[in-house]
């Protein structure tokens, strides 16, 4: 059985993913360039045309932040990066920052420096 590990969700480090690629235009927004690997994959780039690379783009804030992902800065100075920028947009701030950084984990974005 696994010992639950207290931690502070603020206090985890994100990274980017090795190997992903991304872009920033003229206007500041990101642009992830997530390749499609895998079996299942392939057979969908063959049968069904679907793309090699899918492109996803960053809103504002998610454009913002993820130049700071840095694999140096926590959560919650990414948190008061954010709320230096924003202000009262982005409130509440730990709770949006929190899901957003939750989602980019989930999708396999970004991992967590140990």
């Amino acid at each position: 059985m696994k010992k639950h590990k207290d931690e502070n969700y603020l206090e985890k480090i994100p990274q980017h993913k090795d190997g992903l690629q991304w872009s920033v235009d003229d206007n500041g927004n990101v642009t992830l360039h997530m390749e499609n690997k895998g079996v299942f994959n392939k057979i969908f780039q063959v049968i069904l045309k679907k793309p090699k690379v899918s492109y996803i783009h960053l809103e504002e804030m998610g454009s913002f932040i993820w130049p700071l992902i840095d694999g140096e800065k926590d959560i919650c100075r990414l948190g008061e990066l954010v709320e230096e920028h924003f202000g009262e947009k982005a409130h509440p701030v730990y709770e949006r920052l929190s899901q957003y950084i939750y989602t980019l984990e989930y999708n396999g974005f970004i991992t967590f420096k140990e």
